[in-house]
């Protein structure tokens, strides 16, 4: 960030008086700019025992296979968010059956969310960020080619769930090598 959207004047970075945090604070009308993280919401979608993934029609990871997850938008709920990024990349619709996974992916500044979810009707398709949608099997499911960390957490998570025919909801975070906190343990 160069510029403060409320004046336009330069920012800079600094620890704000009764803060902790390095902020961009405009120099002429010193506004905070606060930055956040953002939430990335999807389901892990099934139908007669196949879970529904999408081959990724954008970047970054074009071609690969992605359960269907998008960024959350204002005004909506992070179920919202789950049920429209499956219509948009999958053309299905689903029923919501519970949360399964909140990953924290701190060194990208984003908090991927992943609800069960089953196909109301069985039907799915393409949408406009989506080369193709398919159900997989479980030992179908193209692990060579999975596009994000997140994704293959949670679905190597929902496979064992499966096996034990018990889900719970499952917190874990993926932090980068070259930026994860080391402990006294660590050294």
């Amino acid at each position: 960030m160069k510029y403060c959207s409320t004046c336009g004047h330069l920012v800079k970075q600094s620890i704000p008086e009764g803060d902790n945090r390095y902020r961009y604070v405009c120099v002429s009308c010193s506004t905070i700019h606060y930055q956040n993280p953002k939430i990335v919401a999807g389901t892990v979608p099934v139908w007669d025992g196949k879970i529904l993934l999408c081959r990724r029609a954008i970047e970054p990871r074009y071609g690969y296979w992605t359960l269907p997850a998008g960024y959350m938008e204002n005004a909506e709920t992070t179920v919202e968010a789950a049920e429209r990024e499956t219509l948009e990349e999958a053309l299905a619709e689903v029923h919501i059956d519970g949360l399964y996974s909140i990953i924290d992916v701190p060194h990208i500044n984003q908090v991927h969310m992943f609800y069960r979810a089953t196909l109301k009707n069985g039907h799915f398709g393409a949408g406009e960020e989506s080369l193709e949608s398919q159900l997989f099997a479980v030992d179908e499911i193209p692990w060579e080619d999975i596009s994000f960390p997140t994704v293959r957490k949670t679905l190597e998570l929902f496979l064992e769930d499966l096996k034990k025919d018990a889900f719970g909801v499952h917190i874990s975070d993926i932090r980068h090598p070259m930026t994860a906190t080391r402990t006294k343990d660590d050294l």
